[in-house]
């Protein structure tokens, strides 16, 4: 029966057609899983052009390469002329500036995470949400404005970029909470790879955005995914469903709480079900409404993942930040690519992000074991990522074929963590299976994941100055950390299977 106290978005009601029972249950989760992916596209496409425009506004240095003078006067003539800079980013300590200003926004952004996702488990979602959004386009515009305004003060831009960075964290809590409302109990790795895919889509939009118009001036590589990001803010507005109770289709609490008993009795026979990853446990469904920032931490598998996910978002986001300066400043078969080109070159490693979040949640649903797939997809990035740096350069085929195994190996841990292992985590029995808790237990895992993406950005800022050998260098001892914090969840996860084999085998061989 529908609820007395329907609450539709705007757009709805303009549109009645949208409503049920015109239209089904199953269209509504579609509309919310495409509405929730283009919010957080279009959040990740505005956090794109600092990386785009680091090789206009910082210091043009070609030193690393091994051009001779000859080979580098035909390289500009095929390149864009290099820009002399923009102060203060242009001098020697260009680029320590500009990673400080990746810190300025992803620190306040990762603290930010942790209250947003306290909030977010109280407040009208869609409303905070919309919030975020248009506030984080004008800020991105107005870092843009920098351009135009002739701005050259470096406190300008870290203010900016802190304001931001507040609005931004309001982002990934919120959409993971409204997708687990409609979500239920059940969730699949192979459907949230392909929702989560939007963080590789927007950067890709961000990317041919931002360098598409970078020779029009660097202001409007900011300008364009700010006016986009209030645009798909006005969207989500005006039609997106936080919950199935806001057009009235019946509530799932009641059918979660039958499950949550379902787990308790299965768990009670069949012990090794419940041991899998350590992520389920079983525990009073009325804790939920006491369930706090402290508390949540200490639920069975968050402390891991969350650990995991520092040092596996800080290897992500050095290559959002510095991917396309790096390409800049590195030759590819004896030459130096444009801004442009580099910047859209730099989409690829984005491409290999889908398909590794995609390859990496169909994997782990089929053999049901979390911690075990990220710990082979981040140990198999090790040496993808050295033969990048190494071979890279050989030519454009090496680099493109390289940069894509690279984002497919580093970006489907990281995909896999902030999605299906986030919404395992806040939904498993011992917070009674309700997906109110997804907002707390995603801000807590990717607020630690964001402090490890706030910290990657500033050192490469700093030891790229010692050479690019130094920094992939740092990368790589990065996800061999990452890896150590799921080697325990690894093993449980393991034992449990050995022991289904066990158990499996001696049922056989009982009848």
């Amino acid at each position: 029966m529908p609820s007395k106290n329907l609450n539709p978005p705007p757009g709805l009601n303009l549109f009645p057609s949208l409503k049920p029972p015109q239209k089904t249950l199953a269209f509504h989760q579609i509309l919310v899983l495409v509405i929730t992916f283009l919010a957080y596209a279009s959040f990740h496409a505005s956090r794109k052009p600092p990386s785009i425009v680091k090789s206009v506004l910082g210091p043009n240095d070609h030193s690393n390469s091994s051009l001779t003078e000859s080979n580098l006067n035909s390289t500009l003539l095929n390149s864009s002329s290099i820009d002399a800079g923009w102060a203060p980013f242009n001098g020697p300590r260009g680029t320590h500036r500009l990673g400080e200003l990746d810190l300025a926004f992803l620190s306040v952004y990762s603290i930010g995470m942790y209250f947003s996702g306290h909030v977010g488990d109280r407040v009208h979602l869609r409303y905070f949400l919309v919030f975020g959004m248009i506030g984080s386009g004008i800020f991105t515009i107005m870092f843009g404005l920098g351009y135009w305004l002739g701005v050259h003060v470096l406190g300008f831009f870290l203010a900016v970029q802190v304001v931001c960075g507040l609005f931004q964290s309001v982002g990934w809590p919120y959409v993971v909470a409204i997708v687990g409302n409609w979500s239920g109990k059940e969730k699949r790795g192979l459907i949230m790879g392909l929702w989560n895919s939007h963080t590789s889509v927007g950067n890709i939009v961000g990317s041919v955005l931002a360098s598409g118009v970078l020779e029009f001036g660097w202001g409007f590589s900011f300008v364009l995914p700010g006016v986009l990001m209030i645009v798909v803010g006005i969207v989500v507005f005006m039609f997106l469903v936080v919950s199935l109770d806001d057009l009235g289709f019946e509530s799932p609490g009641k059918e979660i709480e039958m499950d949550a008993e379902v787990d308790s009795v299965r768990s009670s026979e069949e012990k090794v079900e419940s041991e899998k990853a350590g992520l389920l446990e079983t525990g009073d469904s009325d804790s939920l409404a006491a369930i706090g920032f402290f508390e949540a931490w200490r639920l069975p598998g968050v402390a891991p993942f969350a650990f995991c996910l520092f040092f596996s978002k800080l290897v992500a986001y050095t290559f959002l930040y510095w991917l396309p300066f790096y390409i800049r400043h590195t030759a590819v078969a004896g030459v130096h690519l444009s801004h442009k080109t580099a910047g859209i070159l730099s989409t690829i490693f984005d491409m290999g992000g889908v398909l590794g979040g995609i390859l990496v949640g169909f994997i782990s649903d089929v053999i049901e074991a979390r911690a075990v797939t990220s710990i082979v997809f981040l140990l198999l990035s090790i040496p993808a990522l050295l033969f990048y740096r190494v071979y890279g350069s050989i030519s454009m085929f090496a680099n493109i074929s390289l940069m894509f195994l690279s984002g497919l190996l580093v970006n489907g841990p990281y995909s896999l963590i902030t999605t299906a292992v986030a919404t395992d985590l806040g939904t498993q029995t011992m917070v009674g299976g309700n997906s109110r808790a997804l907002a707390t237990v995603s801000a807590i895992i990717d607020g630690t994941g964001s402090v490890g993406a706030a910290l990657g950005p500033l050192l490469a800022g700093y030891i790229s100055t010692r050479g690019w050998n130094s920094v992939f260098l740092m990368l790589i001892l990065s996800i061999f950390l990452a890896s150590l914090f799921l080697i325990r969840v690894a093993r449980t996860e393991i034992k449990a299977k050995l022991n289904e084999g066990k158990w499996f085998w001696n049922s056989i061989g009982g009848h």
